[in-house]
């Protein structure tokens, strides 16, 4: 992780610490985190089976949590996985320019078209996240089916 400056770093191990948060609580883990110049701003986790709410994926938690801005734009949003398609569209919609992902092994997200969209990703490759992911995946595979839309 040695792309992320110090600031960075700490904002997305509040992520990872949102992800281990939800799967503490019985659900999918996956953490988010939106800052703006090395400052935390908001942090969220996959709430889906928490709240039997089919949109509360952590990137969309996190958001929710941030509340009414009009500063998205100078933001960077950190999550534990790659956006699915839902997750993706929220980030176009309120133009953050950045996102940085932990992992895009155990599920490919739509990266190329955040993209495709102007979006900069930074893929971490982080061995925890995989780790955590893919041991969900194959502890709870209807849940994580589920979650993904399959």
């Amino acid at each position: 992780m040695n792309v992320l400056d110090p600031g960075e770093r700490a904002i997305f191990e509040e992520a990872y610490r949102q992800a281990q948060k939800s799967l503490s609580e019985g659900g999918i883990p996956i953490g988010a985190a939106l800052g703006a110049d090395g400052e935390l701003v908001a942090v969220g986790h996959n709430e889906r089976i928490q709240r039997g709410d089919p949109i509360a994926h952590g990137e969309v938690a996190c958001l929710r949590n941030a509340g009414r801005r009009r500063d998205y734009r100078r933001m960077t949003l950190y999550s534990t996985l790659a956006p699915c398609d839902m997750c993706t569209g929220a980030v176009l919609l309120f133009g953050i320019p950045r996102v940085v992902v932990g992992e895009a092994v155990t599920f490919p997200g739509a990266i190329d078209y955040l993209k495709a969209r102007g979006v900069e990703v930074t893929l971490l490759n982080d061995a925890r996240c995989i780790a955590l992911m893919r041991d969900f995946q194959e502890r709870w595979p209807e849940a994580w089916r589920e979650d993904i839309g399959t």
